[in-house]
């Protein structure tokens, strides 16, 4: 098969689907590769580098038509509609929920998408969004920690705080990776951090595992609203698969912080789980509501595209590679955790939460695959 990695063209967005490396690989396994021209200069990949590993460098054009798998990290934008065609399977991070937009332009395209961050293993686990969902939760508190300072319009405290002084409150609400990695940044760096979420087997494990180095609160709206009250940082890490996220964080409570606090929404690339959350780019990455100031950009690992593309390439490459050398069903067969991935299939959509969200028909996947 033919493997296309095209240029990301999101603001500010500079990771790779895939490293040198695993174009080696892909090549070694009897697959073609076209890289666009300068993919990868923002991850610190020169095209000279993907040439030695066996790729053609094209431009645009070339890698959209020729491919039959396109291997991406952000969902397409409007100007890349074009280049959905049937008969092209789509691997990259979609966040469908958030945008009927794209679901729609997905659907009325014929294309196969396959989404990262659904891609679930028997036990739950969602492998491929897991490392970025690592590196935001911990540049959630480094974020949180900058526009606190009074130069950048925070309060101007500092996280830790110094002996004699109380350090800053971070609240988390939700403990799933984005939280307990935010959770662990902001204990190294001295915070006193709350973690709230309404799974409290998850609260008690992350309580052993930290040696109840933080607070751990049951959420529900009335302790949701007195930790969102005090808090210097809040941090919105709410999750569920495949769906938009609840609005956890109502705009009352965000108007009972003082002037000065930080939110960051990590789960704005699934709506948000904070009322007042709206997407915004790291070019223009915050705005303030009722004296808050809201960090809320959707592609947030973006900003660190060496680390993020290493990490993104480590956990997708085998499910490159599978679906590269095999038909779906096949592909599917031998990797199952592919097939909660498969959010459109030849026009017809196959995750429920999307259809919800929309009102829009879904079609189980076995039967849309014959």
């Amino acid at each position: 098969m033919i493997v296309g990695v095209p240029r990301e063209i999101k603001d500010n967005e500079f990771r790779v689907a895939a490293t040198p490396a695993g174009v080696e690989s892909l090549v070694a396994a009897g697959h073609d590769v076209i890289v666009e021209r300068h993919a990868g200069e923002g991850s610190g990949f020169a095209d000279e580098e993907y040439e030695r590993a066996g790729a053609r460098i094209g431009d645009a054009e070339d890698v959209w038509r020729q491919a039959g798998l396109i291997v991406k990290v952000k969902e397409p934008l409007p100007q890349e509609y074009r280049y959905l065609r049937p008969g092209l399977i789509l691997f990259t991070y979609l966040h469908l929920a958030a945008d009927e937009g794209l679901t729609r332009a997905i659907l009325a395209s014929g294309v196969t998408a396959i989404a990262y961050e659904t891609v679930q293993t028997a036990d739950g686990r969602l492998p491929l969004l897991t490392p970025m969902s690592e590196i935001a939760g911990r540049m959630s508190v480094q974020v949180g920690a900058h526009y606190l300072e009074r130069m950048n319009g925070g309060r101007g405290k500092l996280l830790g705080g110094v002996p004699g002084v109380r350090p800053a409150d971070v609240v988390i609400v939700g403990a799933g990776v984005v939280g307990s990695n935010a959770a662990q940044i902001a204990l190294g760096m001295g915070a006193h951090v709350t973690l709230l979420d309404i799974n409290v087997e998850r609260l008690r494990a992350l309580d052993e595992r930290f040696l109840g180095s933080f607070e751990t609160i049951a959420s529900n709206r009335r302790s949701v609203a007195e930790a969102v009250r005090y808090a210097d940082v809040l941090i919105g890490a709410v999750l569920v698969p495949g769906a938009k996220a609840p609005r956890v964080v109502t705009r009352e409570m965000v108007a009972s912080m003082k002037p000065g606090t930080v939110v960051v929404d990590v789960a704005v690339d699934q709506g948000g789980c904070v009322e007042t959350a709206r997407p915004t780019t790291h070019s223009d990455p915050i705005y303030i509501v009722d004296g808050v100031i809201h960090y809320c950009v959707a592609n947030m690992p973006g900003a660190v595209p060496r680390t993020s593309t290493y990490a993104l390439s480590n956990v997708t490459l085998p499910y490159v590679l599978t679906l590269a050398s095999f038909p779906l069903a096949e592909a599917i067969a031998r990797m199952p955790a592919l097939g909660p991935g498969v959010n459109v299939l030849g026009g017809r959509l196959t995750i429920p939460a999307v259809g919800e969200a929309f009102g829009l028909p879904t079609t189980p996947l076995a039967e849309a695959l014959t």
